[in-house]
């Protein structure tokens, strides 16, 4: 018998419910009554009011006397008593035949669950690969829109293809300008080389004349004494050359 929780007037406190048996006892119980067909503490259990009805009717059956009447009776309240223990049977039966059917819808329940465990996991991983592609993806459109607003800083093509035209052009006019002081450097090198040549051909010319002309010199010298030698005149000095 269990003892329900109740409230205690003015104090708001519900006092905890006391059971009259444990778990164990309770288990016990149950299966008590589910064999006897017992719903009740009190009172004979069914299936010995059951035997009793079976053998006072088995007990008037043996008896060698005209207790016809009698055997009907007993008989009509045994079928009376096994009609009502059947009642519960059979609606034990429809339960336990509903509760396999709960069974089996369990367990094709169970297995579409474990079923849609497995999809849900595979939809799972699908997931994350979408999401780490999709981190990748907009990891790389950040990047994209980084460049777009450095590209959307920088001057339009017009413009940039207009210095890159005059860049073009002023390294061409200094391309020229190299060349032609390239050239006017290898005519002024020519130049000077010539001079160099000429001015060394000058100056061997010169020692060349200035020797002819020491030796000249040196011939008058030693002629001129040699002709006042041969006078004896004894005439002025002989000429000093330098």
């Amino acid at each position: 018998m269990l003892a329900k929780g109740r409230r205690v007037d003015g104090k708001g406190e519900t006092v905890p419910a006391n059971y009259a048996f444990g778990p164990l006892e309770d288990d016990s119980i149950i299966k008590h009554r589910l064999l006897t067909r017992t719903t009740t503490t009190r009172g004979e259990p069914p299936l010995k009011k059951l035997q009793k009805k079976f053998t006072a009717f088995a007990l008037e059956v043996e008896k060698e006397a005209d207790n016809y009447g009698d055997c009907e009776r007993l008989a009509k309240a045994f079928l009376q008593e096994l009609n009502t223990f059947e009642i519960p049977l059979l609606k034990s039966k429809a339960v336990i035949d509903a509760n396999l059917r709960e069974k089996e819808n369990f367990n094709d329940l169970k297995d579409e669950i474990n079923q849609q465990i497995l999809q849900a996991q595979a939809d799972i991983e699908d997931l994350k690969r979408q999401l780490e592609e999709s981190k990748i993806e907009r990891k790389h459109k950040e990047e994209c829109e980084s460049i777009r607003k450095l590209v959307a800083m920088q001057p339009p093509r017009s413009e940039t293809q207009k210095v890159i035209t005059e860049l073009e052009k002023e390294i061409a006019m200094l391309g020229a300008e190299n060349t032609a002081s390239s050239r006017t450097l290898e005519l002024r090198k020519k130049q000077f080389a010539l001079l160099l040549h000429v001015v060394d051909e000058l100056q061997n010319t010169i020692e060349e004349e200035q020797r002819s002309l020491v030796e000249e010199l040196r011939n008058a010298v030693d002629d001129h004494n040699k002709s006042g030698v041969e006078d004896g005149s004894g005439g002025p000095e002989a000429m000093a050359v330098d």
